[in-house]
């Protein structure tokens, strides 16, 4: 069980940019105060091995996260919040931060509210990160995020699928691909995420089903790949 009570914290009305990062903080004089929801979490842990226990902790997290936003009818919009704060914690810089054992919790819920201002991230969800800032558990969030997107495509029959490519795809083009995928699985929803890789040459890859064990490949660079195995002929003997 991990609670957060009621805590008073020191805070400035200053708001970071989505493109601005916490590298110093400034000094305040305004006085808040936030009562933060119990989340009930799983004592369960492993008996053995670090990996999985942390796994376990961040599996605990992310559930009493969706149970959170189930109860309130966000699902959808904590979605949304969750990829906010992956995008957000994908900064190495922003990262080691919050991380830093160094610095001061008070300055680390700080920067926390200037980011969920300006992010606009819902209340549950502020909450939810100063829970783990509090619990020194912050370190888990990507876990925590990846552990999260799997409890929202329980709830939601959603199937997720990742669209690699060179250059950003067009939304008519991502949709096309979207009920491709439906097809397959036969799942309520598809959601769609992309990523850019170069590798490719051109095309696209789409992996899907259970931790993305699926894959449909129509980049060209597998196309050059098949085309230097036929190549591959060996050892020739010319005739003389």
């Amino acid at each position: 069980m991990a609670s957060l009570q009621q805590a008073s914290i020191s805070l400035q009305p200053k708001l970071l940019s989505s493109s601005q990062h916490p590298r110093s903080l400034p000094s305040l004089n305004l006085s808040f105060s936030a009562t933060f929801p119990s989340l009930k979490l799983s004592t369960t842990r492993p008996l053995h091995g670090g990996a999985k226990m942390s796994a376990s902790a961040a599996s605990s997290y992310a559930t009493a996260l969706a149970d959170v936003a189930k109860s309130n009818s966000t699902l959808d919009a904590t979605s949304s919040d969750v990829e906010k704060v992956e995008t957000i914690f994908s900064d190495p810089q922003v990262l080691e931060f919050f991380t830093n054992p160094t610095i001061d919790v008070l300055k680390k819920r700080q920067v926390l509210d200037e980011i969920v201002s300006s992010s606009e991230l819902q209340p549950h969800t502020a909450n939810f990160l100063n829970i783990l800032v509090d619990a020194k558990r912050i370190d888990l969030i990507k876990e925590i995020v990846k552990e999260f997107e799997l409890v929202y495509n329980q709830l939601t029959d959603t199937e997720l699928a990742v669209v690699s490519s060179v250059v950003k795809l067009e939304s008519q083009h991502l949709a096309q691909i979207a009920k491709q995928v439906q097809k397959l699985t036969g799942a309520r929803n598809v959601r769609i995420k992309t990523m850019i890789d170069p590798s490719l040459v051109a095309g696209f890859t789409i992996r899907y089903g259970s931790s993305g064990s699926k894959l449909i490949d129509m980049s060209v660079k597998k196309q050059l790949e098949e085309i230097a195995a036929q190549l591959d002929l060996g050892d020739i003997q010319l005739a003389v």
